[in-house]
């Protein structure tokens, strides 16, 4: 009789848990305030009609059919916590009727910054490899050691994309003072330079930068966009760090310019996860890799946790959510990502 009268939040977050984003005392006071139904995505659409009917808020990003939707009247918002827009709702619908589709993928953009960091610095330093070479005994010392290094402070960077990763990043690179370029179709030129940022073209920030991080979602307008005549405009030895998603590169052209020596690379994705064990990036040489860890840090999920909450509260007391990025009528339906299947 307690949960009676309070809100009903249908959770469904997988490849997260309730576990994952919420601290113990986080998930206490979502206990505490709401009514937690918990299903799975494919069990969703078979819940009782009167629980659809209820239901106020959804954690996840279950399928949901024009169908069902029609019996969820007293939905608010879904929070969804995989944080790809997964076309797999009616978000005009959505839309129509004032629901909110939120992401806290925020919590991501600092840790994948930091990693991002690290990835320039080692392809200008070395460090990976000399240290490999320390442990072999075959180490070069002082400058011998130096052949290729070069300094990241002051060099000309760009940035692929400014979302909250590109703003993350290019806070992370404040203290280097570098001369930072920006390519992002999606927002005004006077928004980049508000972030003390140069609006440039694509081929302006592939041409004169030495570093160029790539930080821009999947989108319809450019699945593979970046593939061998992008390569080819880089200046040589320029390094090229992936951090968002590899369906925005084509990988092969990537991999044949960095085995011609045009160019150094790292990433942090790639085409298919986990990679085959004979895959050609396994091996190549100047080309430092990561599987896919970069925002998997706890510290992120947890905040998660918390940003779904201040939503909620302000939801439950007739506010518009403010932590979450909100879903845009605009551009929800030309986000291509895939989706994680694993934290």
């Amino acid at each position: 009789m307690a949960d009676v009268g309070k809100p009903l939040v249908i959770s469904c977050p997988a490849p997260r848990s309730l576990e994952l984003i919420f601290t113990p005392d986080q998930l206490a006071l979502l206990r505490r305030n709401y009514r937690i139904v918990e299903t799975t995505d494919p069990e969703f659409a078979s819940l009782p009609n009167a629980t659809l009917a209820e239901a106020r808020y959804i954690i996840g990003q279950p399928p949901i059919s024009a169908d069902t939707l029609a019996k969820m009247n007293s939905l608010r918002c879904v929070a969804n916590v995989e944080t790809n827009l997964l076309n797999n709702m009616p978000y005009e619908t959505l839309f129509e009727r004032g629901i909110h589709v939120i992401m806290p993928g925020s919590v991501f953009a600092e840790p994948v910054a930091e990693l991002g960091l690290a990835m320039a610095l080692n392809l200008a330093r070395d460090i990976v490899d000399a240290d490999l070479a320390f442990r072999q005994g075959r180490e070069l010392w002082g400058g011998d050691g130096n052949q290729t290094a070069r300094l990241l402070s002051g060099a000309d960077v760009g940035i692929v994309g400014f979302g909250d990763l590109g703003k993350a990043l290019n806070r992370v690179l404040s203290g280097f003072r570098t001369r930072t370029k920006v390519y992002d179709p999606w927002l005004p030129p006077s928004t980049l330079r508000d972030h003390g940022v140069e609006p440039a073209s694509l081929d302006e920030v592939l041409s004169g930068s030495d570093f160029v991080f790539v930080v821009a979602s999947v989108t319809s307008d450019n699945q593979g966009f970046l593939g061998a005549e992008a390569f080819a405009k880089m200046r040589r030895g320029a390094a090229f760090i992936l951090l968002s998603r590899a369906g925005v590169v084509d990988f092969d052209a990537l991999m044949d310019a960095v085995e011609s020596g045009d160019i150094v690379a790292a990433s942090d994705v790639f085409p298919e996860e986990p990679l085959a064990i004979d895959h050609r990036v396994r091996s190549l040489p100047n080309f430092l890799r990561s599987a896919h860890r970069a925002g998997a840090l706890d510290i992120a999920f947890k905040r998660m946790g918390d940003m779904v909450l201040e939503d909620f509260d302000l939801m439950d007391r007739g506010l518009p959510p403010m932590r979450c990025r909100r879903a845009e009528r605009e551009t929800v339906s030309r986000m291509r990502s895939k989706p994680v299947d694993r934290n």
